[in-house]
């Protein structure tokens, strides 16, 4: 009965919860964690200070430090590492868990074999006895979420539900039980970071062999950071992502670029440098140089940020993480160098 085991995972699939609101907005506190209706809640809760966090998949994300605006987009990893595809938090008080469970077992929609193995093992103490009721305060229902993507292997976090006592381990058969480590994963995957459209000078259109300067608004490729916490485990862990070069693709071969690799460091938080008068017989630190016309019609230049990602968390965890990547393609009209014959 593999899709009736499943069930009591379903309504959770798209990872949203309202796990720390339940204990600060009445409308959450009835549904608890995961919602005893068997639906995935999402709550926003607004700080004094104007901080926003959303809890989803029974974590809590602070964005208040992402990047931001309508051309802000995710980053791609640099390797093929992803995001965890499904993981395990707490999601139920004794009480939450009944109020979810016995709805189904009354409607009897999974089958009397499975109601049955249920009610064995949550309420006749095979290990649970009455939904642990005794321990009410002392811990909580764990249960897996999914990313909302469904990725590949998004159905493999499929352990019952189980008790965790208030500050012990998850059991240690448990993989993807939420720590650290795996919060700044979830961090990572929602990291927004604006967009890299590159300033060039000549800015309307540039001529054959003429070097273009490029460089980006320093101001606005600021590091950003995302935040996620599970406060009633007191865990949370930050990643950062923090812009490290620009790559310079001209979307021709018939092109030089400045420096030959076409990949411009940061230099003093300046990606490139503006162009200034004076400055056209130099060769710009970050730029390019088209060797033929785009005729009438215009060169994709690809211009892609890759931003070097760190995270810190509870306990002095922290590390590195695959680097990211975030680009943008702008049209460039090379023109040909007209001579005036006397």
């Amino acid at each position: 009965m593999p899709a009736l085991m499943r069930t009591h995972r379903l309504p959770f699939v798209s990872g949203l919860t309202a796990l720390v609101l339940a204990a600060t907005s009445p409308a959450y506190a009835e549904k608890g964690f995961g919602g005893t209706d068997g639906q995935s809640n999402q709550g926003a809760n607004a700080s004094k200070d104007g901080t926003l966090s959303v809890t989803a998949g029974g974590v809590v994300f602070d964005r208040s430090k992402n990047g931001s605006g309508n051309s802000a987009g995710a980053l791609t990893a640099s390797t093929s590492w992803t995001p965890p595809p499904c993981w395990y938090a707490p999601k139920y008080t004794p009480e939450q868990l009944q109020k979810y469970l016995e709805p189904t077992w009354e409607a009897g929609s999974t089958g009397y074999e499975w109601d049955a193995k249920q009610r064995d093992r949550y309420v006749k103490g095979h290990p649970y006895k009455d939904f642990n009721k005794d321990k009410t305060g002392k811990g909580y229902f764990w249960d897996s979420f999914v990313n909302k993507d469904f990725p590949p292997g998004w159905d493999s976090c499929d352990e019952p539900i189980f008790w965790v006592d208030q500050g012990d381990p998850p059991p240690a058969n448990i993989k993807n039980a939420v720590t650290p480590k795996i919060l700044a994963e979830l961090a990572y995957a929602e990291i927004r970071v604006p967009s890299t459209k590159v300033t060039l000078a000549p800015a309307q259109a540039t001529k054959v062999n003429l070097p273009t300067w490029a460089w980006l608004d320093g101001a606005e490729f600021q590091p950003v950071s995302v935040t996620a916490s599970v406060p009633v485990l007191g865990i949370q862990a930050t990643a950062t992502a923090e812009p490290v070069s620009l790559r310079i693709e001209p979307g021709t071969k018939d092109a030089v670029t400045y420096p030959a690799s076409g990949v411009c460091d940061i230099d003093n938080g300046h990606i490139g440098e503006p162009y200034a008068k004076g400055k056209a017989d130099q060769t710009p630190p970050c730029g390019v140089k088209y060797l033929r016309s785009s005729g009438d019609g215009t060169y994709p230049l690809q211009a892609t940020v890759t931003w070097e990602i760190r995270w810190t968390g509870t306990g002095g965890a922290g590390g590195d993480l695959p680097d990211g990547t975030f680009g943008a393609t702008q049209d460039v009209v090379v023109q040909e160098v007209q001579a005036v014959n006397r």
